[in-house]
């Protein structure tokens, strides 16, 4: 079996040395370059074309937030940080990483589930990425532009009596995460998330995810289904 190839970037040399010792002992992961900012990883990326990017936030020269948009063109990024901001964390996603771990947060077995997972696509976060993504999509899914709209949602969630699990995953399906993605932020697995969209879906009356966003944000039209 081909090994996962990583690259790994961090200004500090003893994070750099301890995530290749913990890498290395995996037999199915080799550790195949060690960056020390944005710049140099950039170069090395192109260089030896790694299956997965270990990502620091805060480096010298070009830091990992302003190298991110680069580098996940090149292979899937995963974020490898003592930075665990919400707006941080937020950006770092929208930029397209592949996951978010907080030093301290995981553990060695975490680390190595996290790379092979990121390496097929699937999101990993440590506790306090997943709350401070969390925390930043609730403040930022219904613009204070809007009162009128946050309101009506609000209302909402007593006339279609969703349970506080079902509103937090109807909050992030109308952020526009996938199951995945929703399963990866929750801690919960797929199969439950589609049990929990199934009993959301009836509640809202709605058979699209555009339609029960629709609903869920107070902006579908009363008695007209179909939305997207």
């Amino acid at each position: 079996m081909a090994r996962l190839s990583v690259l790994i970037a961090d200004d500090d040399p003893v994070i750099r040395a301890g995530l290749a010792a913990i890498l290395s002992e995996a037999e199915d992961i080799e550790v195949i370059a060690q960056a020390t900012d944005g710049r140099e990883a950039l170069s090395l990326a192109r260089r030896h074309a790694p299956d997965v990017i270990l990502l620091d936030v805060r480096m010298p020269g070009v830091d990992g937030i302003s190298a991110l948009p680069h580098l996940v063109q090149l292979a899937p990024v995963l974020m490898l940080t003592y930075s665990q901001e919400a707006e941080i964390v937020r950006e770092a996603l929208l930029l397209g990483a592949g996951g978010y771990l907080v030093h301290g947060e995981f553990t060695t077995d975490e680390l190595l589930r996290a790379v092979r997972g990121v390496a097929v696509g699937r999101p990993h976060f440590t506790p306090t990425a997943a709350s401070a993504l969390l925390a930043e999509l609730r403040a930022s899914s219904h613009p204070q532009r809007d009162v009128s709209q946050s309101t009506e949602r609000l209302n909402n969630s007593v006339v279609f009596g969703l349970s506080s699990r079902e509103e937090e995953i109807m909050d992030l399906i109308a952020s526009g995460m996938n199951n995945q993605q929703i399963a990866s932020a929750c801690f919960i697995s797929e199969k439950t998330v589609k049990n929990h969209i199934n009993r959301i879906f009836a509640k809202l009356q709605s058979a699209t995810r555009s339609e029960a966003i629709a609903r869920w944000l107070g902006t579908a039209r009363p008695g007209v289904s179909g939305h997207g």
